[in-house]
């Protein structure tokens, strides 16, 4: 009976075991879509904070309405996607679709704009979707299954390969952070108890200042 028990925990733990890493695989491997509704000669932004040497792609294209068939104008929108240090990794002009990929080589926010022109007709609002994705996301898994020669569940276990490996990596890189952070804080904290030290030793000085100077005022006035 006891074998039979811990047969069936052990069983148990394995099913929490593979819901947890399916649940992960979800969280990790994921593409984000998001629509943009840009006004006339307005700009929308979107952005992410990537580590450095994270794969990104995204593809991007513009939609009609109604409006616009009853119209000879197409909606075009100009793309501008820049790293945190302000290097432009990818820019296009009066586009309706595109796509970019690149590989992060800059810890911090990476983000993409998108802009109307400011003659477009009727001053109509332009949708934008976009597709991003970053890490194992990004990656071609049916590329990776005829390299190989893997399908089923050796390319599951692949990808959850993939995923346990990204989680490795987000958690030295939030480790790295917070690391930092506490440095900074350290720093800063060092820096105002020295600033309160200082203040205190002017104020002081002002008063002894004040004392002495009072004091021969008022011996200068035969007061004391």
């Amino acid at each position: 009976m006891g074998r039979k028990k811990d047969g069936k925990m052990s069983a148990f733990r394995a099913e929490k075991f593979l819901v947890f890493m399916l649940f992960l695989f979800g969280m990790v491997l994921r593409a984000k879509g998001v629509w943009l509704e840009i006004p006339k000669s307005g700009i929308k932004c979107l952005f992410e904070d990537i580590r450095k040497s994270v794969v990104v792609m995204a593809d991007y294209y513009v939609f009609w309405d109604e409006d616009y068939l009853n119209t000879n104008y197409t909606p075009r929108v100009s793309v501008k996607v820049t790293s945190p240090y302000g290097n432009t990794v990818h820019h296009q002009e009066n586009v309706t679709h595109g796509q970019f990929a690149f590989t992060t080589s800059e810890d911090g926010s990476y983000m993409a704009c998108f802009s109307t022109e400011s003659s477009h007709d009727g001053g109509k609002a332009v949708t934008v979707g976009i597709e991003w994705k970053t890490g194992i996301a990004a990656k071609d898994w049916e590329s990776v299954a005829k390299k190989e020669h893997v399908e089923g569940l050796e390319l599951e276990l692949r990808k959850l390969e993939g995923v346990v490996e990204a989680i490795r990596e987000n958690l030295i890189y939030l480790k790295s952070r917070e690391a930092d952070m506490r440095e900074v804080s350290e720093r800063t904290n060092a820096r105002v108890a020295w600033f309160s030290i200082i203040s205190l030793g002017v104020c002081v000085a002002v008063s002894l200042v004040q004392v002495v100077h009072l004091k021969h005022f008022f011996e200068k006035k035969k007061l004391i």
